[in-house]
């Protein structure tokens, strides 16, 4: 399998920031790691090794990216709004820097984001912001109210860094449009394991926007296929 390890100065973030990529064509995915995790968390805990014959197949390219959540959601040192507008530098190092990797990388025309436990909610969070970039997230066992993390703050950019917060309110077809063209994969434990409080706000979105979410009950093993379906 192709390993290729990446690092950059971020003009986004003003700091070196690494990635890992896995093989060398297929659909594009980029990996979110669980909070404060690194870049080789995938690599470290099997899921690329769980997913080598889709990867060696040339059906799937991953690119594992770094987190900097230490530096925002969970930086307690600084205030809420602080945390929000590092994530906003961290949304944009992905869409400036590490999506025009990606593009020149590989030419295939759709992009797959995923991620578990906090992964997942980076991965919710960028298509919900960001539609029409990714054409599928793929949530794993995620918790999606940034709230609990921003001191229950979901006012100024606290609001718009948390989808429970803003997709509610969300009437504007510039982004309603490809929002409801990206799949959305929910993939969670069996019942009383699983963030159902957010399940149901998000079933709420569902029906208020029409937005194409699946739910799937699984395990770790077994959810990074819905990557792949």
């Amino acid at each position: 399998m192709n390993r290729d390890y990446q690092k950059w100065w971020s003009p986004a973030l003003g700091r070196d920031m690494e990635l890992l990529v896995f093989g060398d064509k297929g659909t594009p995915v980029l990996v979110f790691p669980t909070s404060m995790g690194r870049f080789y968390q995938w690599e470290d805990f099997g899921l690329v090794g769980h997913m080598a014959p889709r990867i060696d197949a040339g059906w799937l390219q991953l690119w594992c990216v770094d987190s900097v959540d230490g530096e925002s959601f969970y930086n307690k040192g600084v205030e809420p709004q602080d945390r929000a507008r590092r994530h906003l530098a961290y949304e944009r190092y992905l869409v400036e820097e590490v999506l025009p990797a990606i593009r020149a990388a590989n030419t295939v025309d759709y992009l797959i984001v995923t991620g578990t436990s906090f992964g997942a909610f980076h991965a919710l969070t960028f298509v919900t912001r960001r539609p029409g970039i990714a054409r599928k997230a793929v949530g794993m066992s995620g918790a999606y109210d940034a709230a609990r993390w921003l001191d229950g703050d979901r006012d100024g950019d606290c609001y718009f860094v948390n989808p429970l917060a803003f997709l509610p309110n969300l009437n504007d077809e510039r982004y309603l449009g490809p929002l409801r063209a990206t799949e959305i994969v929910i993939a969670t434990h069996s019942p009383g394991q699983s963030h159902w409080l957010e399940r149901r706000l998000i079933d709420k979105a569902q029906a208020q926007f029409g937005l194409p979410i699946a739910h799937v009950v699984s395990s770790y093993a077994v959810a990074p296929a819905a990557v792949a379906a």
